[in-house]
Order: C-alpha cells, then sequence, then structure tokens
C-alpha cells in the first residue's frame, strides 16, 4: 500500500517497478514526465514523505508505506497551490516538460524555508534541466508564491 496525493492505493505490480511507470501508466497522471530516465533532469520529480525524490529510478518496494506527492497533489484548477498561481502570474514556463518537477521541488523548498533567499532557491532547483531559458522567471515565481505565503500566514 502506498499513498499518492493522499489517496491509498494498493498496487500489484513487481516491486522493482520504477514509480514513475506506475504514476503514468498505472495511475495516469501526467505530472511527472520521463526524461532522461537515469535521475539527473528532475522531470519526473515527485515528493516522497515531502522530500524531493527523482522517481524514474526509484522502485514501487521504496515507496511502500510513504506518502508521494505529484503535481497534481499540490493543488486543482480552482484552486492553485501559490506556486502554481505564481508560476502563471510570472509566465515561467514555455514547453513546460521540466516544470512539473520544478513545482514539486520548490514546494518542498518553501515548506522547509518559507523566505528561501535567490541562493537557496537555486540550490533547490540546480537538479533540473530547462532548456527553455526561464531561468529567471523561475526564481521570480517561486520568490513570488514565498511572498503570498508570507501575505497569508499575516
Amino acid at each position: 500500500m502506498i499513498t499518492i496525493n493522499a489517496k491509498n492505493i494498493a498496487l500489484t505490480a513487481p516491486d522493482k517497478t520504477p514509480l514513475l511507470s506506475i504514476l503514468r501508466n498505472e495511475l495516469g497522471l501526467s505530472g511527472p514526465k520521463l526524461g532522461c530516465g537515469e535521475g539527473e533532469c528532475g522531470a519526473c520529480m515527485v515528493l516522497v514523505d515531502g522530500r524531493p525524490q527523482t522517481s524514474c529510478n526509484f522502485p514501487l518496494w521504496a515507496v511502500k508505506g510513504h506518502a508521494v506527492t505529484t503535481l497534481e497533489g499540490l493543488g486543482t484548477v480552482g484552486q492553485p497551490h501559490a506556486l502554481q498561481q505564481a508560476f502563471i502570474e510570472e509566465n515561467a514556463g514555455q514547453c513546460g516538460y521540466c516544470l512539473s518537477g520544478i513545482l514539486v521541488s520548490a514546494s518542498a523548498l518553501l515548506q522547509q524555508t518559507p523566505e528561501p533567499t535567490r541562493a537557496q532557491i537555486c540550490q533547490a532547483l540546480d537538479k533540473h534541466l530547462c532548456r527553455c531559458g526561464a531561468h529567471e522567471r523561475i526564481i521570480r515565481a517561486v520568490q513570488r508564491a514565498a511572498q503570498m505565503g508570507k501575505m497569508a500566514a499575516a
């Protein structure tokens, strides 16, 4: 039994099956993407117990008993997560292939560090490859989301 986006799910797939395969092929979640297949690009990033983890090379057995959150678990169209809203407002994505992984990593950062510095944002997103050249807008979007969180807490 694993928990994916706050839902308990029983799976019968072999224990060595990559988590990404389960998320996309068995559960129909399109947020995490297959990029390099080696855990180097960040396109498949999810949260496991609130920590960023590549899912392309993470076996199913390793997540049993843990909580997995994908992009779909962050917010909804009607109620987007502050990061999703900030990324829209900053027009922080172009092709969007890498954004799911970036968003979940940024959400982990904001959970741990509600008011991160630019350097902390850059470090948290360092594992993510984005070829669109939207890095400055992505950083601004994370900063905007931190400000939105700060205002909501006030």
